[in-house]
């Protein structure tokens, strides 16, 4: 269904290497740099964070949340704990086991260094 999601940032530097380290947890590589855009490509779509073309301050979505797909909930607290590690902020309830109406998911929960709500997720079986 996408192509591709991209967000804003004010600090491309900070940014780059926030989701380096969250998303290399998920075998993703290094994001390449094109101008004011960080790419991270994998064969199931793009992820990229960018300065504002606008030359206005990034701002955050409120009420929008990015899911990343994770092998297992081992994983997910790998991601979690790189995003702290690198910056982000862990918010909500702590990672673990939501019971909900598609089943029981394994999530976790943070803010990036410019506020934007993303979420590691697995699907349990």
């Amino acid at each position: 269904m996408f192509s591709h999601i991209m967000i804003g940032t004010n600090d491309l530097d900070r940014a780059k290497t926030f989701y380096d380290a969250v998303l290399g947890t998920l075998g993703v590589p290094p994001g390449a740099v094109d101008r004011h855009r960080v790419f991270y490509r994998t064969p199931t779509g793009v992820f990229s964070v960018s300065l504002p073309i606008d030359g206005q301050p990034a701002t955050t979505a409120n009420g929008g949340t990015i899911g990343f797909a994770c092998a297992d909930p081992a994983q997910a607290d790998a991601w979690h704990a790189a995003g702290v590690a690198n910056g982000g902020t862990s918010i909500e309830d702590p990672p673990g086991v939501r019971e909900g109406a598609f089943g029981n998911l394994y999530l976790a929960y943070l803010r990036d260094p410019d506020g934007n709500k993303i979420c590691a997720l697995h699907r349990m079986g």
